[in-house]
């Protein structure tokens, strides 16, 4: 009963700490108004943290996980790294929109106050790499597109919605990833007759682009199925 607790303690502490550095920066977030609104003692915050680093420290670390858990749900199924890519860009994108202790997180790597000590922005940047590494691999990226090239347009397409959805939360929306891949996919997917890329037309996308093109052509904004 006392470790079930101590774990919903630190739980909410975490969470608690991810509100504060969401809203004012690590700079201004206090340990008193994160103890308030966990609604413990600051003897007990201390007891699980010595200080606002080790908070700080502590939200990257959950938003860190949660992230790989979003990567893993991605991989599981047989499909193509670009489909791969797709599905992992939808949940960033969802994270960031719903997920404070995750969107603290992703916030927390460029906060000028703080020295990341798991940097979600060069982890995202790996990922997609990854992503583009194999999709080169299985030819689902197009032969005349530059993977670094993808990986630039994409790491910094995804991470200026994050940016941006902090003033204004349109986005960091379905529609607004949507409409990325949509406009994306013909030019970086490869095609079975080798048209060059911007050739394609809206019937010619692969599976995730007409179900992204359908969604937002009825505005049904679901996430897309594995």
């Amino acid at each position: 009963m006392k470790q079930e607790r101590a774990y919903h303690t630190r739980r909410d502490l975490i969470r608690s700490a991810a509100v504060a550095f969401d809203r004012h920066g690590y700079a201004h977030a206090t340990l008193s108004e994160i103890s308030r609104q966990a609604g413990v003692s600051n003897g007990a915050l201390h007891f699980h943290f010595d200080n606002k680093s080790a908070l700080a420290a502590a939200v990257e670390a959950a938003a860190g996980e949660t992230l790989r858990d979003t990567v893993r749900e991605a991989y599981r199924g047989s499909r193509s790294a670009l489909r791969v890519l797709t599905d992992i860009s939808v949940g960033l994108l969802r994270l960031l929109r719903g997920n404070v202790v995750f969107r603290a997180g992703f916030q927390l790597s460029c906060d000028p106050a703080w020295t990341p000590q798991l940097d979600l922005r060069a982890e995202w940047h790996k990922c997609v790499q990854r992503c583009v590494d194999e999709a080169v691999k299985d030819g689902s990226l197009h032969p005349g597109i530059a993977p670094r090239d993808a990986v630039t347009t994409i790491v910094a397409a995804t991470t200026g919605f994050g940016l941006l959805g902090r003033e204004e939360p349109e986005w960091v929306s379905q529609a607004t990833i949507n409409g990325f891949w949509v406009l994306l996919l013909p030019r970086i997917s490869a095609e079975p007759h080798g048209a060059e890329p911007g050739g394609h037309n809206r019937r010619d996308l692969p599976e995730t682009g007409r179900e992204f093109t359908e969604l937002s052509q009825t505005g049904d904004h679901r996430t897309p199925s594995g």
